[in-house]
Formats: C-alpha cells, structure tokens, sequence
C-alpha cells in the first residue's frame, strides 16, 4: 500500500512458522533475519512512501541457497520478493503490508568472479554494488558504462532487473544492452546456468532477455556476464546554454554527426531546475555568468591523447553560436571542473524535494516528439493548474525526459498532490498520442502497474501475461508488479 504503515512491525506474521524454519535451516543463521529493526528498511522505499512488511527478510550467500529457498516458497506458496539495494522508484521492490510475503536480498552476494580483458567482460554476484563494479572494470583498464544516481548502493541486480538507463545511453545502451548471460532461479526453484559471454549465440530464443526488465516477476538474477569497454583516456565536459529544447536538438545533431558515437551523454536541464539546485544544494555554483532558459550538459569520450577532442567540441559549440543554437557555453578544463558540472545534473531530484509536492514522470517518446512534448504538457497543464512549475530535465539524447511538474509557490502541497491521477493521465495522455512510453527506464513496479494496463493494447498485456503464467504460475514471484 502507499501509506504510513507505523504499525506494520506489530502485525502478526502471516507465513506459516514451518515454512519459516525451513528457510531458516536452508540459509543458516547469518543468512536470515527476523528482528523488526533489521527488516523495517527492507520495507520501506527511499522516495515515494511505499511501505509494507514481512516477517523474514532471508540473505543467501549463494545461487544454491537461494534455489533452496525459492524451491520452500514454491512448495508452500509462499510469495517473493526479490531485494537488490532498494534504490526502485515504482515501489517494485517493496513487499505488501499483510506480512505474507518474505524478501530475498541479494546483498552478500557480491563476489566479482571473473574479469576476461580479452574477452572485455565481467562475471559479478547480483548484489554486487554498482560503483564498485565501475572501479573493479576500472583497475582492470576497462570502462563498466552503466552509470546513475543511486550506484554508490544500488545492486546490479536490481539493475537488471528494471533495465536501468543512466547517463550513458546514449552511447552504451540501457542495461538490457549490458549483459551477455545471466544465471537465474527460477519459480520453482530450478537454476539456470546462462553464464555465457558470447555476443553471438544464434540457438533459439534469447531467455536472458525475459529476465531482464521483468523487475523479479519471472526468477531471481543471481548474476550476469557483463559487457566491459575500452576505458576512455579523454573526455571533454561542456554545459551549453540553448534556447530551448528544439535547439537542443539541433546541437545533438550536429555533435553527432561531427563525432558519431563519440558523444557520451546528452542532458537537457531546464533552468528552474538549475535554480533550485542553486538555492539548495550546497557548494554549487552557476558556471555561467548569466541565466539562460535551457542548458544541455554535454559530454564526449575517445580513446585518444588528452585534449584530442577538445578543438572537435570548440568547433561544434562555435557553429552552434553562429547558427543561434548555442547561447553560452562554459567547457571544463580539468577534472574537478566536470565534477562540479555534473553535481548540477545529479542534484536535481533531492533538490527538488525541498520545492514541495511533485509529480514525478519517467517518459520517452522518439527524440524529433521531445520538444513538441514539453511544449504541449506544459501548456496542458499551465491552463488545468495556473501557476504549476514544470521541470523537466533528463537524456535527450535517448529521448528519455523526467517531467516533474510542481506545486505552484504558496500553494498547499496535499492539494496538489491529490491531483496526481489527473496530472498522470494529461501527461501519459500526450506521452502515448505522441508513440512514447510512460516509463522509459524506472520500470512499472507497483506505481505503474494500472497505467500499463490503461495504455498498452490487450494483446501486449495477453502475451505478457502469457509469459508469466508459464513461467510462475504460483505467482510466487514479485506478486502485484508490473502485470
């Protein structure tokens, strides 16, 4: 449910004792906890108050603790939850409040197994954090790309799992282009051995791919064969000042099709989001001496000598500025410079919370529709709600927007955030008229679940769930998410 819960640790449990000491045996005792402290944070998600409760949060220390724990919830009935860092933003990987539920977590499962440099991947345990897979690839020579907010705690299962995005779509892929094989429990307690690191296996249907994005609705990733990458020896970081999302557009071109694939990441920001990152977020500064209404946070790599790129990146902003796309631009001349151009970026989402009530959406739609969104959902809602802040912010350049429109100032945020229903459907409304999706990489959990069901087609939703009736038809696995 999506309430206060305060009382949940005084609810009876709901799961029959047997079932409990089973696990308890199958796991030993550091592998499980039953203490109320210890369980609450596994409970409750860090944003959008999803709470519930379970009596066991269960911590295998491996695949074949894991398969014999499923293999006692498959027998019994008994509902999963699978738990990587507890970073989700859908409330995908949180339990219900009736406590018959447990929640596996995948935390001490965080071995590297393997770094292959000549094959360029990387063996890992699903509760590997995702900062210190990017330094394991890193002391290795090679570059792990998937980066976001929430790596210094969030699991690469849970990565997985949602088909997490980040800032280096745009040249890299979403997680989903990340993996080569997984290792999977499935429902019934079987394991699947897909730790194969061939990029080309051309021998039925590629099952990895169910798995990844299901957010633990069809098994349990207990570890993949990642994808490693030459790691970059230069990278030049430019916040550009832009008139406005379409010109945006136009310097993606241009960069593009100056330097091809060389262009790492995109970001378009909104000044007002600029401007509440200024006013809450310490020790940060404007990098430019005056305000413009857009920005795009721009950033090239290569593998060649430092600086090689950097007249490449002068030239595109310098046409940009003769062709009235660009307004601005500051480019970082050292390390510590990109740093602190990055901290705008990243700070946007708690900087924003100190702005009151939000409604936060995770939309895609084909990048030549992105400016004709921003354009139509902020007038939609300007004329149903006067005086509402849009923010919009994210990765234009894979079309992957967050549009968080914000309670107007002075406003009552209970108010405004009673009208999260009636904002969702303007929004989801354009998204989908525009071909786009409400959810381009936060996944459905919990949060979404009815809104899939309102806007995709019966056949999507006949054939999804389809997939998971064969493949959990207990429904032990992650019940109430995504279908």
């Amino acid at each position: 449910m999506k309430a206060n819960d305060k009382d949940a640790k005084t609810r009876p449990n709901a799961v029959d004792a047997a079932v409990l000491e089973r696990i308890k045996a199958a796991v030993g005792p550091k592998g499980y906890t039953i203490d109320p402290a210890e369980i609450a944070p596994h409970c409750q998600s860090w944003r959008d108050n999803w709470h519930g409760w379970v009596p066991m949060v269960v911590k295998p220390a491996n695949v074949d603790e894991v398969a014999a724990v499923v293999a006692i919830c498959a027998e019994s009935r008994t509902p999963i939850v699978p738990q990587g860092g507890n970073t989700g933003l859908t409330g995908g990987g949180q339990p219900h409040a009736g406590g018959t539920e447990i929640i596996i977590s995948t935390s001490r499962m965080n071995k590297v197994r393997e770094i292959d440099t000549l094959n360029n991947t990387m063996t890992v345990e699903a509760g590997c954090i995702l900062a210190d897979l990017q330094v394991a690839a890193s002391d290795a020579d090679r570059l792990f790309p998937l980066s976001l907010a929430a790596e210094g705690s969030c699991q690469i299962g849970g990565n997985l799992s949602t088909n997490a995005g980040g800032t280096q779509v745009l040249r890299y892929g979403n997680a989903r282009n990340l993996v080569l094989g997984l290792e999977v429990v499935l429902p019934d307690g079987r394991i699947w051995h897909g730790l194969r690191g061939l990029r080309k296996d051309n021998t039925g249907y590629d099952l990895k791919q169910l798995f990844v994005g299901a957010e633990g609705t069809l098994g349990m990733i207990t570890a993949a064969v990642l994808k490693l990458f030459p790691k970059p020896t230069e990278v030049q970081t430019a916040l550009v000042a832009v008139p406005g999302p379409r010109a945006a557009l136009a310097l993606l071109s241009r960069a593009t099709e100056t330097i091809g694939e060389q262009v790492t990441a995109f970001e378009l920001i909104q000044r007002r989001a600029i401007d509440f990152v200024l006013q809450h977020i310490p020790d940060v500064t404007d990098p430019l001496s005056n305000a413009y209404p857009w920005y795009v946070l721009m950033e090239v790599s290569g593998q060649g000598a430092p600086d090689s790129l950097r007249a490449a990146v002068e030239a595109i902003l310098t046409d940009g500025l003769e062709q009235e796309d660009v307004l601005d631009a500051v480019l970082a001349g050292n390390q510590a410079q990109a740093r602190a151009l990055w901290k705008i970026r990243e700070s946007i989402p708690e900087a924003q919370n100190y702005e009151g009530q939000s409604v936060k959406h995770d939309v895609s739609v084909p990048l030549s529709r992105i400016a004709e969104f921003i354009e139509r959902a902020d007038l939609a809602l300007a004329a149903a709600y006067p005086g509402v802040r849009c923010v919009a912010f994210g990765h234009i350049g894979d079309g992957n927007i967050h549009y968080n429109p914000a309670q107007p100032l002075g406003d009552d945020g209970a108010g405004f955030g009673a009208e999260y229903g009636a904002i969702n459907r303007i929004v989801h409304d354009l998204i989908t008229d525009l071909k786009g999706s409400i959810s381009a990489e936060h996944g459905l959990g919990r949060l979404r679940r009815e809104e899939a069901r309102h806007y995709k087609s019966s056949v999507e939703m006949d054939l999804m769930r389809t997939v998971k009736m064969a493949l959990d038809p207990n429904n032990i696995m992650n019940p109430g998410k995504v279908v």
